[in-house]
């Protein structure tokens, strides 16, 4: 029987109606230009909104088609919160960006059942086997390489160090008993303890994902994946542990409308020294100083996510995502020349060096200079284990499921018990 993901994938891919640049001929890899070449339009959706990433793709952009005039790159920079939304309404009509950002995972699997993604394995098998194995997984099912890693990385809480000294926090905390202490010290010296995007819900599955991953243990989660049941105790127990983080009050005020990149949102809350924490990926820190037009400086640390006393899961297995660019099954040949040329050690290592992105090329580690952005690829080399954001992992139904049920219990509005079960519901009918 085929499931309903199948169903609406075949329909999806009878609508093809082709993607939004145009076809010509393959010009000679990034050497320079073709003598009369067809001119091309590519369109470029991607997440780069805020620097140093969005002039590095400018320049990128800029010195490809300098040298191959014939092709036009239409550079389409879109918000977080307004991508996702986006993207969806335009698969649903069949359709993908010439080359768009993609996190792998489930989301990106309905794109490829669909027949909307160009299967990479063959035309960039040069580039692929420069990749590390660790940043290729996401983009990766039954056998074929369906995306490029450009970024990759993980989650943790980035901290305000003079706010932690003020309420008397010598170190971080490195286990769950001691963060809730730690919350209830930055309370009493009348800080806020953590800045939350509670209107755009995904920040707040980061906490349900990772105190899963600490009580359940990574195993757990992904069998839960497979048999569609995340409805045992310690699922429930993860979720019992976020209600006593949320029953302290610890977010700013009106963090349930807050957004996350806005200058009221999340990330300027941290930038503006508003709260002493967030627990975010390792592009924090640039959306702090961009959101907040200043950012906290040298006063900024990070540290990973706590244990949990008894849990099963390790306190070095980490969660996060990077970030890969995909190209349209219509895509001109032009689109994925474009994508090898950003993926050339030269052109890569130059965005890793200012912060843009983390090293995803074989020996790409000495390009590593961004404080921040080195201490996030430490964590990362001492990872013992790896988790995908849900949201992408799972299809994309049963991820928005847990981003809208974790956050209705960080509202108050549902139980532990609920959430899990909820979650469970929709995965089996997903299955179905």
């Amino acid at each position: 029987m085929l499931s309903r993901r199948s169903i609406a994938a075949l329909a999806a891919s009878a609508l093809l109606l082709g993607a939004c640049g145009t076809g010509a001929s393959k010009e000679d890899g990034n050497s320079g230009q073709s003598a009369g070449a067809k001119k091309v339009t590519i369109e470029f959706w991607n997440l780069a909104t805020s620097e140093p990433l969005k002039s590095a793709y400018a320049d990128l952009i800029k010195r490809y088609t300098a040298l191959h005039p014939n092709v036009t790159i239409k550079n389409v920079a879109i918000e977080n919160d307004s991508y996702k939304p986006k993207l969806a309404t335009l698969t649903q009509s069949g359709k993908v960006p010439d080359v768009y950002s993609t996190w792998g995972g489930g989301v990106l699997k309905q794109h490829v059942d669909a027949g909307l993604v160009k299967d990479l394995s063959e035309d960039a098998s040069d580039v692929i086997g420069q990749l590390t194995p660790a940043a290729l997984a996401a983009y990766q099912f039954d056998g074929k390489t369906w995306a490029l890693p450009v970024d990759i990385g993980m989650v943790g809480f980035w901290y305000n160090k003079s706010l932690f000294k003020k309420a008397g926090i010598e170190e971080p905390p490195a286990t769950w008993t001691e963060y809730i202490d730690d919350v209830k010290k930055l309370k009493a010296a009348g800080i806020t303890p953590i800045a939350l995007a509670g209107k755009a819900k995904w920040p707040g599955h980061y906490y349900w994902a990772y105190l899963v991953m600490r009580v359940a243990g990574l195993d757990a989660l992904k069998q839960a994946a497979t048999t569609n049941d995340f409805t045992g105790p310690d699922f429930v127990t993860a979720g019992q542990k976020l209600k006593e983080l949320v029953d302290l009050q610890p977010f700013q005020k009106g963090f349930q409308g807050a957004d996350y990149g806005t200058p009221d949102g999340q990330a300027a809350t941290m930038g503006n020294g508003k709260a002493a924490m967030e627990l975010m990926g390792q592009w924090g820190p640039n959306v702090e100083k961009d959101s907040s037009k200043k950012g906290i400086g040298d006063d900024l640390g990070f540290f990973t996510f706590p244990t949990v006393e008894g849990g099963k899961g390790s306190a070095t297995d980490a969660f996060g995502g990077g970030g890969g660019l995909a190209i349209s099954a219509k895509a001109p040949a032009e689109a994925l020349d474009f994508l090898k040329f950003a993926l050339t050690m030269e052109n890569h290592s130059k965005t890793v060096k200012i912060g843009g992105w983390l090293p995803v090329l074989k020996g790409e580690e000495s390009a590593v200079t961004d404080p921040n952005t080195k201490v996030v690829a430490d964590n990362l080399l001492k990872a013992t284990g790896f988790q995908l954001f849900l949201d992408q992992a799972f299809p994309p139904a049963v991820g928005q499921e847990v981003n809208d049920t974790v956050a209705e219990l960080i509202a108050g509005k549902m139980t532990p018990d609920q959430v899990a079960k909820q979650i469970t519901e929709v995965a089996k009918q997903e299955s179905e």
